[in-house]
């Protein structure tokens, strides 16, 4: 019976491509789409698809083996080391080419020359804020750097070997279905994928927002609703470590914090972010807490869950080095992993790195501008960005002493603006070698190479975890980061006045760390990175629940062993819900409910406080939180401007925890004065009414709720994976939400012969019509792991080798 389907199809492919080879809704001509040359079908990857071949290259200095496992992963040894990387590029082109495309071209502010006038926002929007500028600057130091230039000349060679292979009928399905054709990688292109993760992990800030919230509460309010410190912080480095007196002395201008209080001209301008919660986890038990007696090491790092993955899993080894983790499709080396002798994984320093100026052109033209006393000339970028099937754009872009005006008369970003000036100061402007860093720790052996290594790394700011089989463990919170006076930054600044520059940045040896602390662990999960003691100001805003989650269970644990920490790392338990659900049962006038109200208490009461998949008080306490927060802050913040901060959900909760008097729970548009049994009342009550039709939907299980999905990175529907029966949450160790979360999980133990485990939501191959897309996903989903094979020389017939690609 299958040949009915198979005539049938062949049957409309034909009439088709004869009648409909014109292009009609679709970028592609139809017809060559459905070509059963060269078109999609193509795609289909058979099952028992055979990987093994040869090649021969004559950049390569001598000879590679690939092995791949029965997960795709690739062992790669090469006699050469620089060989390595010519193949590292060869493989993460051959299975994830286009989308290594598409985010440099994103990234360049390029996305117009495949989509069209669509996009153009989105590139104007990246060229004003340099990208492409960082990206050169950076280019010129990788480039400056002997290792780091032939480690990117053999990684772009390999990309484009793979590139020149290519036929019409291999191109990716993407590229046949939008109707572009790859163009050849460069080395600034590997620069321009870094910039883009500086952007995902150091782009989020809150310049505007803070400064419409400034310049609408008054000192008092404002202070209580963005507090510099916040109660259940339990930091980075533990409360009590000693700091010595900071190197760079900051001074705050006289006028710092007068500056746009009490402004009327607000600002209402938006431009594109990143999640605000791109973080992640990171911890090491010292040997003294496992039961092997041999360092832990665990890292999952939370980014947006898209398909492709972010990541390939690889192994990379050669005479120097032998390292095993998670690469970045568009960079040399590995980025997390482990080697012979040690193990690192990251998560993200969360600090404000990015900074708006107020700047004053002497006219439209912008040739001069007000700075010190004196009219400086402007320098200008020019920026044509081609469009599809249109004719070009040309952008002139000033450029200051802070770097690029991104916004002005011609240019607002995504909504209206007050059309004055805004120049903006970000570190990944600056001159950076972050793959030396990755570089050096692949081939690291000990804690001393560990901080050379890390010491390379400029933007974005990582808390660098370490372990190695002599027992070190350390974590260092590495990154260039400004000296700032307290608020600096928090606020657009005059761009009249050098006082109001970046007066230095944190010495190197000034940045906080632990190494071999008496507690036996550390931790980061992107919460402050130490208390106030510390001599510079960290900024306002970090979350601090899952760091107190981890840090508590460390504490208690001792004979640890891998599968406890794969329990701890997929932990679904809510420490938020643990603080908040008190309050919540001590303030509900259950006298004031009726019986179907009573029923959704029942289930807030009962709930154990893990997120899990079939669970329903998850879905109970997340909608009643968001309405208290709702009934507490809707009247202050009524009248509003559109863009504002919202004040931070540890201010709320820390709010009512310390004052049940707490100042904002009157709601200021009545004439009684609401206590906080009032607002929790009204809230649940509030809440039941979107329970009901939430449960009538049969989305009351908060798997179904929350319903976390992994899109392809077009939102293609067929090639996204929906509906995933995953709990956890933003407060969870386990943090995986709608659309983000544990991008890969990794729980290496250094005992004399490594084990390892890892996972990640996805699969090694980038095409949809391959078994290996999406294989990893249910595993993922399920909380559980692969073993990470670490081959050896002289394994290659081992059961687990499944193919083998010889490169000379």
């Amino acid at each position: 019976m299958k040949i009915l389907p198979c005539i049938l199809s062949a049957a409309i492919t034909t009439g088709l491509v004869i009648t409909l080879n014109t292009k009609l809704l679709l970028p592609a001509p139809l017809g060559k789409l459905l070509s059963p040359q060269h078109g999609i079908w193509q795609n289909a990857e058979n099952a028992h698809a055979d990987f093994s071949t040869s090649f021969s290259f004559p950049q390569l200095k001598g000879k590679v083996n690939v092995y791949l496992d029965d997960r795709l992963v690739p062992h790669v040894f090469a006699e050469q080391e620089n060989d390595v990387y010519f193949v590292q590029g060869y493989l993460h082109a051959k299975f994830r080419l286009w989308q290594m495309e598409l985010q440099t071209h994103a990234a360049a502010g390029r996305a117009s020359e495949i989509i069209g006038e669509k996009a153009l926002n989105h590139d104007r929007e990246f060229r004003r804020l340099g990208m492409g500028y960082a990206a050169e600057v950076s280019l010129k130091e990788m480039e400056a750097d002997p290792v780091t230039k032939v480690t990117c000349d053999a990684y772009t060679a390999g990309v484009n070997a793979y590139i020149h292979t290519l036929t019409e009928a291999q191109l990716p399905i993407e590229y046949k279905l939008i109707g572009y054709q790859p163009e050849p990688w460069t080395n600034l292109k590997t620069a321009l994928f870094l910039k883009y993760m500086s952007y995902d992990l150091a782009a989020h800030e809150d310049d505007i927002e803070m400064t419409n919230a400034k310049s609408y509460f008054s000192p008092a309010d404002f202070n209580l609703l963005y507090p510099l410190k916040q109660d259940s912080l339990d930091p980075v480095i533990p409360k009590g470590t000693v700091y010595a007196a900071p190197k760079v002395m900051v001074k705050a201008p006289a006028t710092a914090d007068s500056i746009y209080f009490q402004n009327k001209d607000l600002l209402v301008m938006q431009e594109e972010k990143p999640d605000a919660e791109n973080g992640s986890n990171n911890w090491v038990a010292a040997g003294s807490k496992t039961k092997s007696g041999a360092p832990i090491l665990c890292n999952d790092p939370h980014l947006g869950l898209n398909l492709p993955s972010l990541w390939f899993e690889m192994q990379l080894s050669t005479p120097a080095f032998n390292v095993y983790g998670a690469s970045f499709p568009g960079a040399p080396s590995v980025i997390i992993g482990f080697n012979d002798n040690i193990a690192w994984g990251v998560t993200n320093g969360g600090r404000d790195v990015r900074d708006y100026y107020e700047i004053n052109f002497k006219d439209d033209s912008r040739q001069e501008y007000w700075f010190d006393s004196a009219w400086k000339k402007t320098e200008f970028r020019i920026e044509t960005i081609e469009i599809k099937n249109q004719p070009d754009y040309v952008d002139t872009v000033a450029y200051t002493v802070f770097g690029p005006v991104m916004y002005d008369k011609s240019f607002s970003g995504n909504r209206v603006t007050n059309h004055k000036y805004y120049a903006v100061r970000w570190t990944a402007h600056d001159p950076s070698k972050e793959l030396l860093a990755f570089n050096m720790l692949n081939h690291a052996k000990n804690y001393s190479e560990y901080l050379t290594a890390i010491s390379n790394m400029h933007t974005p700011g990582q808390n660098f975890a370490f372990a190695a089989k002599n027992g070190d463990i350390a974590m260092r919170t590495q990154g260039e980061w400004p000296a700032k006076w307290k608020g600096q930054g928090d606020f657009v600044m005059p761009g009249t006045d050098s006082s109001y520059m970046w007066q230095g940045m944190i010495p190197q040896d000034e940045n906080p760390f632990q190494y071999n602390p008496e507690r036996g662990f550390v931790s980061s999960a992107n919460q402050k990175p130490a208390d106030s003691t510390y001599p510079y100001y960290l900024g306002r805003d970090y979350p601090p629940y899952r760091g107190l989650t981890i840090n508590r269970k460390l504490t208690a644990m001792n004979a640890i062993t891998p599968q406890d920490m794969m329990t701890m790392q997929t932990s679904n338990y809510d420490v938020f819900a643990e603080m908040a659900r008190p309050v919540f049962l001590k303030n509900i006038d259950e006298n004031k409910l009726d019986e179907s109200e009573k029923k959704y208490l029942n289930i807030l009461k009962n709930w154990d406080l893990n997120n899990e998949v079939n669970a329903t008080g998850p879905t109970v306490f997340f909608l009643l939180w968001n309405s208290f927060d709702s009934v507490v802050f809707n009247d202050e913040f009524k009248k509003a401007p559109a863009v504002i901060a919202h004040p931070f959900e540890s201010s709320l909760l820390d709010g009512i925890l310390r004052d049940s008097s707490y100042k904002f729970l009157d709601n200021v548009e009545t004439t009684q004065k609401e206590t906080l049994a009032d607002d929790v009342t009204a809230a649940f009550k509030s809440t039941v009414h979107q329970l009901k039709t939430v449960e009538s939907d049969g989305r009351l299980p908060w798997a179904k709720y929350k319903a976390t999905r992994i899109n392809h990175l077009t939102k293609l529907a067929p090639f996204s994976r929906i509906d995933l029966p995953v709990g956890g949450g933003g407060h969870c160790i386990n943090a995986t939400k709608e659309d983000h979360g544990p991008s890969w999980r990794m729980i290496v133990s250094l005992t004399a012969e490594t084990e390892a485990w890892g996972v990640y939501p996805g699969g090694q191959s980038g095409n949809p019509g391959s078994r290996f897309y999406d294989n990893f996903i249910d595993q993922w989903a399920a909380g559980k792991y692969y073993p990470l094979w670490m081959m050896k020389a002289g394994e290659e017939k081992d059961s687990r080798v499944k193919w083998t690609m010889s490169f000379n």
